[in-house]
């Protein structure tokens, strides 16, 4: 049976002799975690140094007690209500097995005292004996997840509506504000638990979007997970308006108002996170969908190994940064992660040192030290006149949302020229494609040539699951045509220590409790990164033909898309038919 004591080793000592870190890297987060005032766990956890599993096997050697994964176990209802969630939440630790009335009780710090102290409380009213276990963040999260499923709770929560708000009918003019009812409906705890239920379930799934939206037999809620939409539950249709309305309430939006769509966005806490959410309705023929984008500002800053960008395009997006002028432009479609690297890009740069100003539609995610301005074109606020005032703030570093018309392309431009670094977004479907829609927006060529410094275009792949990755034999067909697509490449975009002439190492995820059987779990950019050198220069200036603007680029190293998602697909970072999917045109 574990008991606790003390620590019997260093966790320093234990991650490094484990190979898990290296001791120049454990230095620098504990350099970092001396000037925060936090412990070097939360440093090494937040930052990435080391994997969640990997710290929670070294804490468990540290203070000498069992590891236990467990991901994957489902807990009896009745042996889980023995610690009950809220403290099993607020102190981090879960039943999960129960023998001769010892408890067997895993948690994410042996330190928590305070935890302890409670759960020996609730042992010795109990009659039970606990045996402490460590375990890791993502198997105390599997655990607390089956205290009550989507589904359940929100059963519950039904059941306190279907007196109150079942209507005969779903559409909107039999259910409209001049109802009494339905105020009254918006106010009760039933509607406002289900819609705190369904926000809590899609930020626990790592959902990045979630669908309300009305059906012929009732309201459908879908969670988009590292891209792609899944239905999470049905409800019947009597419910339907009452949670728009709520979400309506909750996000400043006219209740009233259900002929036009309508933007809006709140600020909420779930499990100690810090959730912004940008909502949007829509009405369709007999009622009003609600899309909401989850902003989680209190996640850990990312930098560009966590966006995916390797080998030579990270060399040349750091290189980018140690400019104090120039402009860098993102391009891609919507959703395709621009804004993301942009915030990263400013977050590697990010200091009291400089004063970095954006103006943006909307702001996305809260940054500390960063003055962020959104525009409002209703009261003339646009990219155009916004990007103006901002030149009078005094600014070292500058992000414009996006370059939309010609107006905002010369003030960029002109800010680019005059000892500022700028960075914008672009719609456009390449890299090479952004010189010649910069000179359909009348920027003269010599302009665009001296101002710009690095174009990114990419696209999001999703990432095979590291927890049930394995080594997968592909098709001949489409092992040649990695092939012949990286034969073609320049080979000085590769990574050092991959070569075509030895075996790939395509893989791909079986499925498993983490990533929900899908064997992806996160996202990955595939990239063309082009730095603006002299020769590039010259060519922009001299007309930029589009087979010039490619041979240089292929010249420096450049991969294209296509070439670089083949590339991760070859050493294993995301599978061949996720490329093709996000690079098809």
């Amino acid at each position: 049976m574990a008991t606790l004591q003390g620590p019997i080793r260093d966790l320093a000592s234990v991650l490094i002799e484990r190979g898990i870190i290296t001791p120049e890297k454990y230095a620098m987060a504990e350099k970092e975690a001396q000037g925060k005032r936090v412990p070097v766990v939360n440093i090494l956890e937040q930052q990435g140094y080391v994997r969640d599993e990997d710290l929670a096997k070294a804490r468990a050697e540290v203070f000498q007690i069992p590891y236990v994964d467990l991901i994957g176990r489902v807990i009896s209802p009745d042996l889980l209500n023995t610690i009950q969630r809220d403290l099993a939440k607020n102190y981090q630790l879960v039943p999960f097995e129960l023998n001769d009335r010892v408890l067997s009780v895993a948690m994410l710090d042996p330190t928590n005292f305070r935890a302890l102290e409670a759960v020996e409380f609730m042992a010795r009213n109990n009659g039970f004996t606990i045996s402490y276990f460590v375990t890791s963040h993502a198997s105390l999260e599997s655990i607390l997840k089956q205290y009550a499923s989507l589904t359940a709770e929100v059963q519950a929560a039904l059941e306190g509506t279907m007196p109150t708000v079942q209507p005969q009918t779903n559409a909107l003019d039999e259910i409209s504000l001049a109802d009494k009812g339905i105020e009254e409906v918006i106010k009760t705890a039933p509607v406002s638990k289900m819609v705190a239920v369904i926000l809590r379930h899609a930020i626990e799934g790592s959902a990045s979007d979630i669908h309300i939206e009305p059906t012929a037999d009732g309201s459908r809620v879908r969670y988009r997970v590292d891209g792609i939409l899944h239905t999470s539950i049905k409800l019947p249709p009597y419910v339907h308006a009452a949670i728009v309305a709520r979400i309506k309430v909750i996000s400043n939006l006219k209740l009233d108002e259900t002929r036009l769509p309508q933007d809006g966005r709140f600020h909420t806490e779930v499990d100690g996170k810090s959730i912004d959410l940008r909502v949007s309705t829509l009405p369709l023929m007999n009622n009003e969908k609600v899309v909401m984008r989850i902003l989680d500002s209190s996640s850990k800053k990312l930098n560009l190994d966590d966006l995916g960008f390797i080998a030579r395009e990270k060399e040349v997006l750091v290189k980018s940064l140690e400019s104090t002028q120039g402009m860098v432009l993102s391009t891609g479609p919507t959703g395709s992660g621009k804004s993301t690297t942009l915030y990263t890009l400013l977050g590697m740069i990010n200091n009291e040192d400089i004063n970095i100003v954006t103006l943006e539609d909307p702001v996305e995610y809260h940054m500390e030290g960063v003055n962020q301005s959104q525009i409002n074109p209703e009261v003339g606020l646009t990219f155009a006149n916004g990007l103006r005032s901002i030149l009078r703030q005094d600014p070292d570093v500058i992000m414009v949302g996006e370059i939309r018309d010609t107006e905002t392309a010369e003030l960029a431009v002109n800010a680019a020229l005059t000892g500022h670094l700028v960075f914008s977004t672009l719609h456009t479907n390449d890299a090479f494609g952004a010189i010649p829609r910069l000179i359909d927006m009348k920027v003269e060529p010599f302009l665009i040539s001296s101002s710009l410094s690095t174009i990114i275009a990419q696209r999001l792949v999703r990432r095979i699951c590291e927890y049930c990755k394995e080594p997968q034999d592909i098709p001949d067909a489409e092992k040649n045509e990695v092939l012949e697509a990286l034969k073609k490449a320049p080979s000085a975009a590769f990574p050092k220590d991959f070569r075509l002439d030895k075996p790939m190492q395509f893989a791909h995820g079986k499925g498993c409790v983490r990533c929900g059987n899908s064997g992806y779990k996160g996202r990955l950019v595939v990239a063309e990164v082009i730095e603006v050198t002299d020769q590039m220069q010259a060519i922009i200036t001299g007309g930029s033909k589009l087979a010039d603007i490619k041979a240089e680029a292929k010249r420096q190293g450049v991969l294209t898309m296509k070439e670089d998602g083949f590339l991760k697909a070859a050493i294993g970072m995301t599978t061949v038919e996720e490329v093709l999917r996000a690079t098809q045109e």
